[in-house]
């Protein structure tokens, strides 16, 4: 829905990330394209929190979480099970999504790999997290990863950003 808030606010913290882009400005476009291709994302009740970081931090969590001892380009923490989130009602007191965090020495290099702006690519890690959050995965089956990536893809174009996995036939 266009003209109104966001409809996952939120709460953006910048540590690291070059200035004169509106990192915050672009995820609320994210927010509002993702919850376009994913229904449960629209619910205006829902926040989540957005760390713009280092490669350092996003080890150091993947690290404490996850039990992986490296960075990676995004991390997502889900706060509500996918059932959770398709029964929540529009109305009532806020309501948690998750954390993500998206490191930038990560992004910056898969971004230059890609031949893509790391805007662009940020918008990709976002809505692919947001996903994450809203209970999809990619990792138990092909056809969980093929249909979260038309997802992505289709998000992506609603933001006017190429498919990110044209190079795969």
């Amino acid at each position: 829905m266009r003209g109104h808030r966001p409809e996952v606010e939120f709460d953006v913290e910048i540590d690291g990330w070059p200035d004169g882009t509106d990192w915050a400005g672009l995820a609320d476009r994210v927010a509002g394209a993702a919850a376009e291709v994913e229904p449960t994302l629209g619910n205006p009740r829902l926040s989540a929190s957005l760390l713009f970081t280092s490669d350092g931090e996003v080890h150091a969590l993947n690290r404490e979480w996850r039990g992986k001892d490296k960075p990676t380009n995004v991390l997502s923490f889900p706060m509500l099970e996918r059932g959770e989130l398709e029964a929540l009602a529009p109305h009532g007191p806020p309501e948690m999504l998750g954390d993500l965090a998206l490191a930038y020495e990560t992004c910056t290099r898969e971004a230059e790999e890609k031949g893509v702006m790391l805007a662009d690519h940020a918008a990709h890690l976002i809505v692919h997290g947001l996903l994450h959050l809203a209970g999809h995965d990619h990792v138990d089956s092909d056809e969980q990863a093929e249909a979260m990536e038309a997802l992505e893809i289709e998000a992506l174009a609603k933001l006017g950003i190429a498919d990110p996995y044209g190079d795969r036939n």
